[in-house]
């Protein structure tokens, strides 16, 4: 490799770095340092890389979209968008570099490295607010239908005496960054073709509901062996089972799609 693509690679290894470094990930550390896993399953996905033996001409236009995306990722502050800036980047360097064909350039790999940067933990307070009060809405529903009788207040529920918080820790929030890593290399290797981006949208439902087994496990564990079961190591444990509970969710969903796909060829 020339030192020109060596410092290429290098240029975007430490962006990547400032933007994983920028905010104090602090007590979401745990949670969300699993995400940095996308990146060599990228290389492992993809590989082996082949570079073009060719002169190289970059696609400035496609460069210069990208750093306005980090530009503006950066006015407003937001990870996100700079993650899709440093993907929007990395991608038009390597189109211009790699041989035409090649898995690393492909839009679904870069999926893979989108989900890899810590924006979920970062600036998703919203949405683990919503994976809160729907996913106590919905236990609140199934405690009633197996008989319980339930009261709710908003994410707080008491269900047959025994109270249930449905808290930050139980929205599932940091743990879905590691799932949808987890989510979207399953959907690479399972999924062919169009169907991808039918398991990758698929994937905050498929968390949702992992994490909804999460909370009605707790309740369960509360009610027949008292609430120091659900709040002790359990409790402790339940960022786990749930990356857990939904890797298997998504091997069950992803191999019945890719199994029909199967039967559609032979057919």
């Amino acid at each position: 490799m020339n030192p020109r693509r060596i410092g290429g690679i290098a240029a975007f290894a430490l962006l990547g770095v400032g933007l994983w470094t920028r905010h104090p990930l602090g007590e979401s550390a745990a949670d969300l340092l699993p995400a940095l896993a996308a990146f060599p399953l990228y290389y492992w996905l993809t590989a082996p890389w082949r570079w073009r033996t060719e002169a190289v001409t970059q696609n400035w236009t496609a460069l210069g979209v990208a750093a306005g995306v980090l530009v503006l990722g950066a006015a407003i502050d937001h990870t996100l968008v700079l993650a899709v800036g440093w993907v929007l980047g990395w991608r038009a360097w390597l189109v211009a570099e790699m041989e035409n064909g090649s898995p690393a350039v492909s839009w679904k790999p870069m999926m893979l490295l989108g989900c890899g940067f810590p924006w979920l933990g970062l600036e998703g307070q919203a949405l683990g607010w919503w994976f809160r009060y729907s996913g106590a809405g919905a236990s609140a529903t199934l405690f009633e239908l197996m008989g319980f009788a339930v009261e709710r207040d908003g994410t707080f529920l008491t269900v047959q005496g025994l109270p249930l918080a449905v808290d930050a820790a139980c929205s599932g929030l940091h743990a879905l960054q590691a799932m949808l890593v987890a989510g979207t290399v399953l959907a690479l290797m399972v999924l062919p073709g169009p169907r991808f981006w039918v398991g990758f949208a698929l994937l905050p439902l498929l968390a949702w509901t992992a994490n909804l087994l999460r909370i009605m496990t707790l309740g369960v564990a509360g009610l027949t062996f008292g609430p120091d079961a659900a709040t002790g190591w359990f409790h402790e444990w339940g960022g786990w089972a749930v990356l857990m509970v939904m890797f298997v969710l998504c091997s069950v969903v992803f191999k019945w799609m890719g199994r029909n796909v199967r039967q559609e060829v032979t057919s």
